[in-house]
């Protein structure tokens, strides 16, 4: 299936024309990328095409600066999963992310990364509830799981695999025939088994909450109301606690 275009912001700290030359001609080495435009006023970076937020990202921190998503997509369009484990034995707790854009009426692209857990392949699925009380425990069944083996039809609930490295570190681009709204709510679970019971405990399971992301230009924060940190004070915040 040949992925729509879809226009990506991300804050990138630039000085000068010099820096725009250096992160355009990175991104451009990337496959699916269409254009590129860069603000110095607003240390902004459009990028459209289909390549994967991920990529983008490394292709920016080859330059040697540091980048932060902040909107992908039209609004509404847009959604984010923080993946965290809930084993007390584990220090860090966050260990990934997924983001999702919905790039046509029924199509989303997820950007799924992980890191810290064992070497080895893993299932992501979508779960029916949201409840994370219990960890991945209280996520209830697979979304439409049900429905999909009474049908004979592909679950959509069940996204794919991601193979996890021996340095612990893995990442996929996938796609699926869903809409954002559908998803809103419900949580997303990365375990070694597909249909195996999920275990809390597990260091190696990771749970987290589909939330509505800003979609592209509707995320213009650049302190934080609360902590009053800037977005990279929060950036170097989030990555001591394991974010990606």
């Amino acid at each position: 299936m040949t992925i729509p275009t879809f226009e990506t912001i991300f804050a990138v700290p630039m000085t000068c024309e010099d820096c725009i030359r250096d992160i355009s001609g990175s991104l451009y080495k990337l496959d699916g990328i269409k254009n590129v435009n860069a603000n110095l006023k607003e240390q902004l970076v459009s990028i459209e095409g289909n390549a994967s937020p991920s990529a983008i990202v490394e292709a920016i921190q080859a330059t040697g600066r540091d980048a932060i998503l902040r909107g992908s997509g039209k609004p509404n369009s847009a959604a984010v999963c923080i993946l965290e484990s809930h084993a007390p034995q584990v220090e860090n707790k966050v260990r990934g992310l997924v983001r999702m854009v919905q790039v046509a009426p029924n199509l989303t692209i997820l950007d799924l990364s992980i890191r810290g857990l064992s070497p080895g392949t893993y299932h992501a699925t979508i779960r029916e509830s949201g409840d994370i009380s219990q960890g991945p425990e209280s996520t209830g069944g697979i979304w439409e799981a049900v429905k999909a083996k009474k049908e004979g039809s592909p679950c959509r609930g069940v996204l794919g695999t991601i193979q996890v490295s021996k340095g612990g570190v893995g990442s996929v681009f996938l796609d699926k025939p869903i809409q954002i709204w559908e998803m809103i709510g419900r949580s997303i679970v990365v375990a070694r088994e597909l249909d195996g019971k999920l275990d809390k405990n597990d260091a190696d399971t990771l749970v987290g909450v589909i939330a509505r992301s800003a979609g592209a230009w509707e995320n213009d924060k650049t302190v934080c109301s609360c902590s009053g940190k800037t977005v990279w004070e929060e950036r170097e915040e989030q990555k001591g606690k394991g974010m990606l």
